[in-house]
């Protein structure tokens, strides 16, 4: 059965995502895209994290203008995350040490723009359906924290969350506590884990790291030639993880299961209920996920942490949408 049918109308969805030339972000938006029997997508809004948040709002146009949509407003957010900045970075890199990626850290600088009109659509989508909004977060989750703080009551008008970042029960994967999205933005990460936001869905390295993406994968995603095979062949093949300069690479499907899951759910086959929090301390554990301290947060909903898959499932929805002409 898929998520919606004849008699259930396509779910509201709002991407806030941090998209680099194409990737796992924007093969997460062409999912959505091109699912509008189950999802309708009705705004985009982007955060610093791989790129720069204007950075991260040009690729994402790009993404969805490939996949056909060319009326989906796009809104540059936050540029900077909410404590963390390049010096934090450095000195964290010298004493702990990291895997060497740090996103747009290692990126030039670029001119900030106005986050605000960002933080707005997010209320305002919030606001406009009541209850029914679906956020999908593929990046740090720096917008979201700050539309909670302006707005608390929203916690209760979004109806559901579903987010690719952390890593509960596994390594991380920018440094040996951290996964990158959390390890960006740790404090943003522990307002949103926090909240009473009814229905929080995990997808973080526990089940990422099940969900490899190989040449294999590649090679039969590549063989359609559309506009979104294009960008994902020129990043995928000459950039991470480079399948075009070395066929033994592999790399993972990150937030393309977090999308995947809003049009076919029953790809997951085993997840946990968990109170979650974030290290917020600056130490070698910043950005950590720990369990929730409920005394701090007694009001808190738990997470749904994603745990298991049905890869071949997952992969074929996959191929499907990005090599559909």
């Amino acid at each position: 059965m898929t998520a919606a049918t004849s008699t259930n109308p396509a779910a509201p969805v709002l991407v806030d995502t941090d998209c680099g030339e194409f990737g796992d972000d924007g093969s997460a938006l062409v999912i959505v895209a091109r699912s509008p029997r189950q999802l309708r997508l009705i705004a985009v809004t982007s955060v610093s994290g791989n790129v720069w948040a204007g950075e991260a709002a040009a690729f994402a146009r790009r993404a969805i203008e490939a996949a056909g949509l060319d009326a989906i407003p796009v809104y540059p957010g936050a540029a900077l995350p909410l404590i963390r900045n390049g010096a934090m970075v450095r000195v964290a890199g010298q004493r702990w040490g990291d895997n060497g990626y740090r996103g747009a850290f290692d990126r030039p600088t670029i001119a900030w723009g106005d986050a605000s009109a960002a933080i707005q659509a997010l209320i305002h989508a919030a606001d406009g359906h009541q209850g029914k909004l679906t956020i999908l977060a593929l990046g740090p989750m720096t917008n979201l924290a700050i539309a909670l703080r302006l707005r608390p009551d929203l916690e209760g008008r979004i109806g559901r969350l579903v987010f690719m970042g952390g890593n509960v029960h596994v390594p991380g994967n920018t440094t040996q506590s951290a996964e990158f999205n959390f390890w960006f933005d740790p404090e943003a990460a522990a307002v949103v884990l926090r909240s009473t936001i009814r229905e929080k869905v995990m997808f973080a390295l526990d089940i990422t790291n099940k969900a490899p993406l190989t040449r294999a994968l590649f090679d039969r995603i590549v063989a359609a030639d559309t506009p979104v095979t294009a960008l994902f062949r020129r990043d995928y093949g000459e950039r991470y993880p480079g399948f075009l300069r070395d066929c033994n690479a592999t790399g993972y499907l990150w937030d393309e299961l977090a999308a995947a899951y809003l049009v076919d759910p029953g790809f997951v086959t085993g997840e946990k209920r968990e109170y979650l929090d974030v290290e917020t301390t600056f130490g070698e554990r910043y950005g950590a996920v720990i369990p929730l301290d409920r005394r701090l947060a007694p009001d808190a909903t738990a997470v749904r942490v994603m745990t298991d898959l049905d890869l071949e499932r997952v992969t074929t929805l996959l191929v499907t949408k990005l090599t559909t002409r």
